[in-house]
């Protein structure tokens, strides 16, 4: 605690003193103590503990008693389907618990799903109590910066796999692997290919593992030839499917792993002058507005992203109030949506 030196007493230490106690510049302390981004995890740690050691009184900014609670929302884009869904679950769960929701585009373009430099500061600023972060890629110091300000996170559907630790909220990706090839089995298809998203993300990497499982159990063997990787990209899915009608034996369905990449595979059979689903039949994922509008309307997975969204702010606000989930990975059901894209093999 500082005391004044008036009343007899020491005056706390001053940031200088904190400075070379941690081995750094004053600067540099004073962008610890200020909520900066831009100091590296090891030389935060060390000012921190000096802070803590020293007794160092940081001035609060924000003073929860005085304003409504006030959450971040983090999303890709403004303006996709995807994130619409997002946000509604979003804001009706902040509307039921009393909150404040402030929502950006902050992830960055070229460099996937990661916060853009210096926004993390900002969150300080805002004095946000809680962030939700939607398709993002956080580096491990922007995690670490999140845990060291003691600002509760919660991740929907991460692009990468978090730390141990990190609270997430997801769809069944696997389960809607199974069901969208057990689909395809059903009609009687056997050359089923992929079109997946990035390799290595986790909900890519477990659609995939659905569709070579729903193979396995159905005695087909998987062939490798058939599982492209589009990264979610609609012009890239569409250059990834004449990939697969040129091979020598051409798959007769396409399980897509989202409805977006879906929009490209229709493109494709269309410039090839094949017919959905009387040559080619096609599975999306998602299920978004897109899936009913486009012709034929799209058979696909249906991943309840605006209840994934609610449930994740839900969690949030049990962080905000010191409770910790027990299990860090929450997953919620996909279902099926037959519509027209999908019909038996030709003969």
């Amino acid at each position: 605690m500082v005391r004044t030196a008036g009343a007899g007493t020491t005056a706390g230490p001053t940031l200088a003193v904190v400075a070379r106690e941690a081995g750094v510049s004053v600067p540099t302390a004073s962008k610890v103590v200020n909520g900066r981004e831009d100091v590296a995890p090891e030389t935060r740690r060390r000012v921190t503990e000096a802070l803590d050691r020293l007794g160092y009184v940081r001035r609060p900014r924000f003073d929860a008693s005085r304003a409504p609670a006030l959450v971040d929302l983090v999303v890709h884009a403004l303006d996709t389907s995807w994130s619409g869904a997002v946000l509604r679950g979003a804001e009706r769960a902040a509307r039921d618990a009393g909150l404040d929701l402030v929502v950006s585009a902050a992830l960055t373009r070229g460099g996937g799903g990661r916060p853009e430099r210096g926004w993390l500061d900002k969150l300080t600023v805002r004095g946000s109590a809680g962030v939700l972060f939607n398709l993002a890629e956080l580096t491990d110091s922007q995690h670490a910066w999140l845990e060291q300000h003691r600002i509760p996170y919660v991740m929907i559907d991460p692009v990468l796999e978090p730390p141990p630790g990190t609270v997430s909220v997801g769809a069944a990706n696997w389960q809607g692997g199974v069901s969208a090839t057990e689909h395809l089995l059903a009609l009687g298809h056997e050359r089923i290919a992929v079109v997946a998203g990035h390799r290595g993300t986790p909900c890519s990497a477990a659609r995939v593992a659905g569709y070579r499982s729903a193979l396995t159990s159905a005695g087909l063997a998987h062939r490798p030839e058939y599982v492209r990787h589009a990264g979610f990209d609609a012009a890239l899915a569409r250059r990834r499917t004449h990939e697969l009608l040129e091979l020598p034996e051409p798959p007769t369905a396409l399980f897509v792993c989202s409805d977006r990449m879906a929009l490209g595979v229709y493109d494709a059979l269309a410039e090839r002058g094949l017919r959905i689903p009387h040559d080619v039949s096609v599975v999306g994922f998602d299920d978004l507005p897109e899936s009913r509008w486009i012709a034929p309307p799209l058979t696909t997975v249906r991943q309840p992203v605006a209840e994934m969204a609610a449930t994740a702010l839900r969690l949030l606000v049990r962080m905000m109030d010191g409770d910790r989930p027990e299990s860090t990975r929450t997953e919620l059901s996909t279902t099926l949506v037959e519509r027209t894209s999908t019909a038996p093999p030709p003969a």
